[in-house]
């Protein structure tokens, strides 16, 4: 069996968050392979303890993922702070070919598009991927994650990082399916019961006050904040009442776009010109549409630049919807050239923590071997980009830790979904799979 066969089989998708299916990547031939360790959100960590705990099977996972493409050389992007985990990674590095890079503290370094540059000096084509430049990327736990599906390992957990106003922030690896609930618990609980959860991050992670949400296989953390913290009301806005401030208040002072990083690294992205759009109902509206099309959701602008407290970003999130429903593809009008201020309008981290009113929080969150015991577990049949998995269990069966319980639609995107854990499956939905634990 291949490797591509091998990861297909084990379920591996980007853990980074993008959830895309791993095995479609390797399919395709690249010159140089990228570890995404960048690990830019604030307050999460668990790419750091990914590469200081299992530096050996990223870099393995890694000189398997060069072999499969063709690559002649890879790279480790870490930021420089992060010495624990760059020692571990250069150490494992010795004797093969692939190498660490240095990456500066600022957001949002794992940009796909920011990230090739920085590392390679190539810029992608607007609309394009990192293997329209030779490159592929992938973040530092699939590469773990490849490694292990070498050697038959489905994935079936997941690290971490639990932050935010809880009593202790740590970075876990938990079971598939374990509900947020559990892996809050698990760091002290929260210091305010009607915190909300921001999974993924607070600056492109999705809020919720579902405090049953379970863990798939892109959730890089959870920033756990009170209901009345200043980023807490801002993403619990309403779509349309963002909508409606940003027609009544925007007086088109360009700062979201001045700091937008895509827009410094020379690509087609003018928020301002999307919030201006906003008051459009006419035909040709689309045309301003065009200027998000190639935003990267990072956030900044509505997080960070917008002096009125504006939804830039979410303006955008529209936009690319509308244009993707019409098909939309970027006119490539010649080559990308980077902003004269691109490196000088960089965001460090801390200062962006500061500006969020995050700073009581910034503390380290290490790994602990946490005995995370759940006595249920819910597997969403969506854990990835591309078409839901259909159920391949009934209720009643019984399951191993590693069994294939979702399997894809023949010939659609997708990944296979796996048993967390030795158990009895509770429930069968269209959207999930239940299992209780049997010992």
């Amino acid at each position: 069996m291949t490797l591509v066969e091998r990861v297909r089989e084990a379920g591996v998708v980007g853990a980074g968050g993008a959830g895309f299916p791993t095995h479609v990547k390797l399919g395709v031939p690249a010159e140089v392979v990228l570890g995404n360790g960048a690990e830019c959100e604030p307050l999460l960590h668990k790419d750091g303890a990914v590469m200081e705990r299992t530096a050996g099977a990223l870099v393995e996972g890694m000189r398997r993922v060069m072999g499969a493409v063709g690559g002649v050389g890879g790279v480790v992007a870490i930021k420089g702070k992060n010495r624990g985990a760059w020692e571990a990674v250069e150490e494992a590095c010795r004797g093969v070919a692939v190498e660490v890079a240095e990456l500066g503290d600022y957001y949002p370094a794992g940009d796909e598009y920011d990230l090739v540059h920085a590392v390679t000096g190539r810029a992608i084509p607007p609309g394009g991927l990192p293997r329209d430049v030779g490159c592929l990327v992938q973040n530092v736990e699939t590469l773990v994650n490849v490694a292990q599906a070498a050697e038959g390992r489905p994935v079936t957990h997941k690290t971490l990082t639990v932050a935010g106003a809880v009593r202790e922030a740590v970075t876990l690896t938990v079971p598939l399916g374990t509900s947020m609930r559990a892996c809050v618990e698990a760091a002290g609980g929260a210091e305010d019961p009607e915190s909300v959860l921001m999974i993924g991050g607070v600056m492109m992670g999705e809020v919720t006050t579902d405090w049953g949400t379970p863990v798939t296989k892109t959730t890089a953390g959870v920033v756990v904040l009170p209901r009345g913290h200043r980023v807490a009301v801002r993403k619990l806005t309403p779509p349309r009442a963002q909508a409606a401030i940003g027609r009544s208040a925007c007086d088109q002072c360009r700062y979201c776009t001045e700091m937008c990083p895509r827009y410094l690294l020379g690509y087609a992205v003018e928020p301002h010109l999307v919030m201006r759009g906003l008051g459009f109902t006419a035909p040709g509206s689309e045309s301003w549409n065009e200027w998000a099309g190639l935003c990267c959701a990072c956030g900044l602008c509505t997080l960070y630049a917008c002096p009125e407290d504006l939804f830039p970003k979410e303006a955008c999130d529209d936009a690319k919807a509308g244009l993707r429903r019409g098909g939309w593809r970027p006119v490539v009008r010649g080559p990308v050239e980077p902003h004269p201020f691109h490196e000088g309008r960089r965001v460090p981290l801390n200062r962006l923590i500061g500006r969020l009113d995050l700073a009581g929080y910034d503390r380290p969150a290490p790994w602990r071997e946490a005995a995370v015991r759940v006595e249920s577990v819910t597997l969403p049949l969506k854990q990835h980009a591309g078409a839901a998995c259909r159920a391949v269990v009934r209720v009643g069966d019984r399951v191993r830790m590693g069994q294939r319980v979702g399997e894809v639609p023949s010939g659609e995107l997708g990944a296979p979904v796996h048993a967390s854990m030795d158990g009895v499956v509770e429930a069968v939905e269209a959207t999930r799979i239940v299992l209780r634990r049997t010992a």
